[in-house]
């Protein structure tokens, strides 16, 4: 689905960065191909004045590039811009003065019928799958909180739902009562759905319960549009899929996956710059 990058051939660079709740989320392109994607952790002020004063690829810190083949050769490439989209109002204000930064904002995103506090990575992902695979689409995002986002053919939110992902789940529990544990997120294989201990009756409760949610929203779509694509991203997404899997295979069967919807969108928007 990539296009390929022809040997000898120089477009610009870019970086595409998503400031999550939890994590920076990077990208470099090279034109409209992407080359390489990576994490980091949110970054302290001081640490991006640094950034801010490199000239080239090779100046920049180790702690934001991989140490890859492809960045071993782009090094004494000029510092290529920034196209920043952020869900964390504290990181904007960290990058925001940096010269190589250009923030994505609401308005540039060409959906229709969105509403002023529609978050900035929802509409990306939207306008990213919709782009790649067609409209009307629906993205479920498994991240820190598990999202719902669709549009219609005519490339108009219909709207969505928000509710907390698996670890949050897990965590209140384990933070707002006296003798619950705290879970791990990782859970490969299916607990009982009548459990016997404590332990898989939170893990029975919180993922049975969540794949009955995710299940009905699917099917409420796919009354609304029989042939609309449904993509799934973010860091639980395999682990919601293998879970589908064993319980709904028909709708798992069906879904994409593509952790990188955000990146799409980013890549759409910067045509217009």
């Amino acid at each position: 689905m990539k296009p390929q990058r022809r040997r000898g051939h120089r477009e610009n660079l870019w970086l595409a960065l998503e400031i999550g709740n939890s994590r920076l989320h990077w990208a470099l392109f090279t034109g409209e191909i992407l080359d390489e994607t990576w994490d980091t952790d949110h970054f302290s002020e001081s640490l991006t004045h640094i950034l801010a004063k490199c000239q080239v690829i090779n100046d920049l810190p180790p702690a934001l590039f991989p140490l890859s083949q492809r960045f071993r050769e782009i090094r004494e490439t000029p510092h290529p811009p920034i196209f920043l989209a952020s869900v964390v109002p504290q990181q904007t204000a960290v990058w925001q003065t940096h010269p190589h930064v250009r923030v994505i904002t609401l308005e540039q995103i060409p959906l229709l019928n969105m509403y002023p506090t529609l978050g900035i990575d929802r509409a990306l992902a939207l306008w990213g799958a919709g782009k790649t695979w067609g409209f009307p689409i629906l993205v479920i995002d498994a991240g820190t909180a598990i999202t719902f986002t669709g549009a219609d053919a005519n490339e108009s939110l219909i709207g969505g739902a928000i509710l907390p992902g698996l670890g949050l789940q897990f965590s209140s529990l384990s933070q707002n009562t006296g003798q619950l544990p705290q879970l791990e997120t990782e859970i490969m294989s299916l607990p009982p759905r009548f459990a016997m201990n404590t332990k898989q009756a939170i893990q029975s409760g919180v993922i049975y319960t969540l794949l009955a949610g995710i299940k009905d929203f699917i099917t409420d779509w796919w009354q609304l549009f029989p042939d609309g694509k449904i993509v799934i991203k973010g860091g639980d997404r395999i682990l919601i899929v293998n879970y589908l899997q064993c319980q709904f295979p028909e709708i798992a069967a069906r879904l994409i996956v593509e952790p990188n919807l955000i990146f799409w969108g980013i890549r759409e928007i910067t045509r217009d710059f």
